[in-house]
């Protein structure tokens, strides 16, 4: 890749470049980003070339360009939105019925002993969470399966691991499904989700069997030791979720007796989605000219969606699913707005870092901030992957801090497209890394007050912290790898 040429920076370039390193000082302190975020648009829209008429007309303009980046981050996002809002709703009419459950009982056989346990609980979790997300996924696998896994000697701090590393870790930070946190990455990065997504799952795969491996080396050597027993069938039945408010309530309450269709449907969901999973697939190995990718895609999971939610609500209530439809629909939309609603204000700062977004707010002309700083910065580097690699997994790791992991996408995304063109490195390759370390550190496996941990342990009744504490050592080693495998590739 060629390098581009050195560009003067201005004053918004220096605001752009502060206004980071605020949110990075936020970050570090454990506080919200989306103030700074804000201000920071504001600041570019007071700054914006040329300058209007008078200074109230530069303000009335930056207060314009407030919302309008807002909006340029939601319509760039609304799809993503849209696809797990259905995908959510359409569980919930599962769930219902009583399907859920149905889905996931037969994998109860295959667990015979605590690593057979292990691993079933975390490969259904890995499916499950690709499919309707992690959070609404751990409701589903881990009230069914959990009980079952203790109930052959798995203890719960393990249990809790495998649907931790399998779902809020591999599973989420690839998202190789809904591709939701490729498009965010993507979207800020400038390149296509298709060329990023191999990469992606590359990744989260390394970081994913490190992490699995050290953990169950610790797992088994404790077990071994006796610092961590067998769970006593008392026990099983009667724990208690630590953080079941984490967990939506209708999840963990009593479940609902399986209708008459119930059975049906708990085949034929699992068969239709995995269908089209496998169809994608092929057609992306061996037709690429009928390729169903990015946008396509999205569009096929989410029409998908919306008819077995159709289908599956008039199962659930007969003729009463005329009303009752609009209950799951409204919970699913609240799940995907609580994801994504803080994430938009940090996407619209972060998105003006890619010259097609800022042209786009503030005009025809405007530079992407971050590129040309980023450009300016790999003049310097110039070229040196070890340092790259490593700085954006680090990066990646401390943007997830703030427990989301997805509020810290658009900066890794940004800062990839930016660095890797200036050093002349594969910015792809960047931007996965970065993604993969911020949503297993943030999504999440290293953040004790993320919304992923508090429901991963909630559900197997364990300490969020214990959680954490099990995970450091396996997750950091899985991150290292990946960003040596991630020297490689930009070699």
């Amino acid at each position: 890749m060629e390098q581009l040429e050195q560009v003067q920076l201005t004053a918004s370039h220096w605001v752009f470049l502060l206004v980071i390193l605020a949110i990075f000082v936020s970050i570090g302190f454990r506080k919200g980003v989306i103030i700074p975020s804000i201000i920071g648009i504001f600041m570019l829209g007071l700054l914006a070339e040329p300058q209007h008429e008078g200074p109230l007309n530069q303000v009335i303009f930056a207060v314009q360009v407030v919302f309008l980046a807002l909006l340029n981050a939601g319509t760039e996002l609304f799809d993503i939105m849209l696809v797990i809002a259905l995908m959510v709703a359409m569980l919930k009419s599962l769930q219902s019925q009583g399907a859920d459950r149905l889905m996931v009982a037969p994998m109860k056989k295959l667990m015979v002993g605590p690593w057979t346990a292990f691993f079933v609980l975390g490969v259904t979790m890995y499916v499950a969470a690709a499919f309707f997300w992690p959070t609404p996924a751990v409701a589903l696998v881990g009230t069914v399966l959990i009980p079952v896994a203790m109930q052959v000697g798995l203890p719960a701090i393990g249990a809790a691991m495998a649907v931790n590393l399998f779902g809020h870790g591999m599973a989420l930070s690839a998202d190789p499904i809904i591709q939701g946190a490729s498009r965010l990455t993507a979207g800020a990065a400038g390149i296509d989700t298709a060329t990023l997504l191999p990469y992606t799952l590359l990744f989260s795969v390394t970081v994913g069997v490190v992490a699995i491996t050290i953990a169950c080396f610790h797992l088994r050597r404790d077990m071994r030791s006796g610092v961590l027993q067998a769970p006593q069938s008392d026990e099983v039945f009667s724990r208690k979720s630590v953080g079941a408010a984490a967990v939506e309530a209708s999840t963990v309450d009593e479940a609902p007796e399986a209708g008459p269709y119930a059975r049906l449907f708990a085949v034929a969901v699992p068969v239709i989605l995995i269908g089209i999973a496998g169809l994608m697939i092929y057609r992306a190995l061996f037709l690429p000219d009928q390729a169903i990718r990015g946008g396509g895609a999205t569009a096929l999971l989410g029409g998908t969606a919306t008819v077995l939610l159709v289908l599956s609500s008039f199962a659930a209530h007969g003729h009463h699913a005329l009303d009752g439809i609009s209950s799951y629909t409204r919970e699913g939309f609240f799940f995907a707005i609580k994801i994504f609603a803080p994430i938009i204000p940090i996407a619209g700062f972060f998105f003006l870092g890619h010259p097609s977004h800022a042209a786009e707010v503030i005009g025809t002309g405007s530079s992407g901030y971050l590129f040309d700083i980023g450009n300016n910065i790999g003049q310097y580097i110039d070229g040196n992957v070890i340092m790259l690699a490593f700085g954006m997994a680090f990066i990646g790791l401390l943007s997830g801090m703030d427990g989301s992991g997805f509020s810290g996408l658009p900066l890794v995304g940004s800062l990839s497209a930016a660095l890797g063109s200036g050093a002349g490195v594969n910015v792809t390759v960047l931007a996965a890394l970065g993604q993969v370390a911020a949503i297993f550190a943030g999504g999440g496996t290293l953040a004790a007050w993320a919304f992923g941990v508090a429901a991963d342990a909630g559900i197997a009744g364990v300490s969020p912290t214990a959680l954490v504490r099990r995970n450091f050592i396996p997750v950091i080693s899985g991150i290292v790898v990946a960003s040596i495998l991630a020297v490689i590739l930009m070699m």
